[in-house]
């Protein structure tokens, strides 16, 4: 997806209905959603693949250009029923969200089926595979891609969304944030109870780990008789949009480099620190990640 932003000043009220009026200053745009997970692994340095649908319209053809402006391969599949999806974000002063307005329809069939086996040619180049759904009907056969993708041997993380995950059944590790995973194990009265339905949820869908990222908690990644706790370690908090995307990114490049699962999670709640500090979507550098201070946004 695209992420646009509209900067602009409100000095009055509309005289039409009682809303601000914002006078537009400039525009940003931004890759978002698996775009924006691909970006970040990209500005870690590892070479990235993309494999997802847009629309045949002007914000595709955008995206498609910031990516690779990115160094991201994108393999974009065009269909000519769908719009890209765009989330357009209106910004007042002090960086203050207005109105974010979504322009999105799901995908039609036959454009996923042509990337389930182009997914299936990408996986012999390709060390870990990251899926990340968000239920915009990219990812209907996401249960045959992770069947395919750990009988080559490939490590597979999921970003999930809704209510059903029986569809991630044997990925190697499903990322659900605080809410995702209360929706899906109910609420929880303390970190025992919380154990108890972690591990009842991987047990149930077969993975080898769950990392439940938990916001100023921090995150927790719990695996077969073990659970291992980062605290947080955001310092300021500016904006959490794509705080996931940088997590399991992080997450993916860690591993695919050989670092041990624990160091993977303590890298991604690190990068996850760096970026809520930050307005909007954003990336961190390798030079953040390892104590060195740059700004990139």
């Amino acid at each position: 997806m695209l992420d646009r932003y509209w900067f602009g000043e409100v000095d009055r009220i509309s005289p039409e209905a009682p809303v601000p009026i914002v006078r537009i200053g400039r525009e940003e745009e931004r890759p978002g959603g698996a775009a924006n997970v691909a970006r970040n692994a990209a500005a870690l340095g590892a070479r990235v693949s993309l494999l997802s649908v847009v629309g045949t319209d002007e914000p595709g053809a955008r995206l498609e250009s910031l990516l690779r402006r990115e160094r991201v391969n994108a393999r974009l599949h065009r269909d000519r029923g769908i719009k890209t999806t765009v989330k357009l974000r209106v910004i007042g002063g002090r960086n203050q969200q207005l109105l974010r307005v979504d322009f999105e329809n799901p995908p039609g069939h036959e454009v996923l089926a042509s990337k389930l086996r182009d997914f299936e040619q990408m996986l012999d180049r390709v060390d870990v595979v990251i899926l990340s759904d968000y239920g915009k009907g990219g990812l209907t056969h996401i249960a045959r891609m992770i069947g395919m993708a750990r009988r080559a041997g490939k490590t597979v993380l999921v970003d999930p969304k809704g209510e059903d995950y029986s569809r991630y059944r044997g990925a190697t590790i499903v990322t659900p944030n605080r809410k995702e995973f209360r929706q899906v194990a109910g609420p929880w009265n303390g970190e025992r109870e919380l154990t108890e339905r972690a591990q009842q949820l991987r047990r149930k869908l077969d993975v080898q780990a769950l990392l439940v990222t938990r916001g100023e908690e921090g995150m927790t990644l719990f695996e077969d008789g073990a659970r291992f706790h980062v605290a947080t370690q955001a310092r300021e908090v500016s904006d959490v949009s794509g705080a996931g995307d940088t997590v399991i990114a992080t997450l993916g490049v860690a591993l695919a480099s050989g670092a041990r699962r624990r160091d993977a999670v303590r890298l991604a709640n690190r990068a996850a620190g760096i970026v809520v500090g930050r307005f909007g979507t954003a990336v961190v550098s390798p030079g953040e990640l390892f104590g060195e201070t740059t700004n990139r946004k």
